[in-house]
């Protein structure tokens, strides 16, 4: 007992010492605490002038396109070889032919017959001269003179239905008949289109169209469209690469489509398959569309990335404190916006990132742009050069 005695002295005496060693040590010295405000990065605001482009997209369409079909019956007797998928041809060059013939035949017949219509006729106005004919029989003769002039007409006419031809430079895009396949009128032979140019449908919404002058109906002329209309720059990848072509607006459809509410303007391209040399736009590619739109005098562009939702900045005032403005956007793209309502040159702009803005809350401006390094300076100019 003595023993645990002496061990609970013991430890009791070492607590005692360590409580007192404690309360002499001198306490630390207190330091005000100090609230530091956040330090921002701001830009002052200034007017440029903005050349604005609109961008669509939409898909490569022939500006004529053509199902052939037979309007006499007969044999196919002969086809061109051009006559495939994708076979190139010229402009009333012959690709298939019917039989023609029982056409020739119906043409000769239908000759003899006007040659006798003719010798009757000629008589008729003989003996009416005379006065042996009466006026009734004189005009049966013509009658039956004209009948064979046109059913003559109707023979010849006929007789060229036998050879299928189109009008224009084109592409065949099916072939749905082939040599030796009777055909009756309305047998669907194939289809082809014109490759002399190739239009694309851009679909635009109302605030593009307040960027890019587009031709109205009056000025669409007789080639069914104006020569003097924005051009476009349309990029599609072919083989892994991006390549462009160039085109122009050349009229819009004119009316607004019910479902999506968009305008859709026409850019023609010419000569798409490239027979003329250069890089070919098939039928069908999808292509992405620049619009080279209209000037804008003393717009604000600022960064994208410090617009607050869909159209607030933060601005620091005289006194140095944050306030937060609705901004008239008229144009955005991926890395700017444009702002013509909301903000006037000479107001500065917060671009550093701040988790909780409130209004009124002061901050302290590292303005570059007030640097006497000048490398704000450079980077104002780069933000608002045009």
């Amino acid at each position: 007992m003595k023993r645990f005695a002496l061990i609970g002295g013991i430890i009791l005496a070492a607590v005692a010492l360590f409580v007192v060693m404690v309360q002499m040590k001198p306490a630390p010295p207190r330091k005000e605490r100090v609230e530091l405000d956040p330090l921002v990065e701001v830009l002052e605001l200034d007017t440029m002038s903005a050349n604005f482009r609109v961008t669509s997209q939409g898909t490569v369409r022939p500006r004529t396109r053509t199902v052939l079909s037979a309007e006499v019956s007969g044999t196919i007797t002969s086809i061109s070889p051009k006559f495939i998928a994708g076979g190139v041809f010229a402009a009333n060059e012959v690709l298939l032919r019917i039989d023609p013939a029982n056409y020739e035949v119906a043409v000769d017949q239908a000759e003899a017959l006007v040659r006798q219509r003719r010798i009757e006729y000629d008589g008729a106005v003989r003996l009416r001269s005379q006065g042996y004919r009466a006026e009734a029989e004189l005009a049966s003769a013509a009658a039956a003179l004209a009948t064979a002039d046109a059913e003559l007409v109707r023979a010849k006419r006929n007789l060229e239905r036998t050879s299928i031809r189109l009008p224009y430079t084109g592409m065949v895009r099916s072939k749905d008949a082939d040599l030796g396949q009777f055909v009756n009128p309305g047998t669907v032979l194939g289809v082809a289109f014109a490759t002399d140019y190739a239009e694309v449908r851009l679909p635009l919404t109302d605030l593009d169209l307040a960027f890019v002058d587009l031709p109205g109906a009056k000025d669409i002329t007789a080639s069914g469209g104006v020569e003097d209309g924005p051009p476009v720059t349309l990029t599609a990848t072919q083989k892994g690469r991006p390549r462009s072509w160039d085109a122009r607006i050349v009229r819009t459809e004119g009316v607004v489509d019910e479902n999506s509410r968009v305008t859709y303007a026409v850019a023609r391209i010419e000569d798409p398959y490239a027979l003329g040399g250069g890089d070919a736009l098939p039928v069908g590619t999808f292509v992405s569309a620049t619009i080279a739109g209209s000037a804008a005098e003393n717009i604000i562009r600022v960064p994208r990335s410090i617009v607050r939702g869909s159209d607030e900045l933060i601005f620091v005032d005289v006194d140095n404190r944050i306030r937060t403005r609705q901004v008239s956007i008229v144009r955005g793209d991926a890395d700017y916006v444009y702002i013509n309502g909301g903000a006037v040159p000479g107001e500065r702009v917060v671009v550093t990132a701040l988790e909780t803005p409130v209004n009124g809350m002061p901050v302290r401006v590292r303005d570059g742009i007030d640097e006497t390094d000048g490398a704000g300076r450079a980077h104002r100019r780069s933000l608002n050069r045009p």
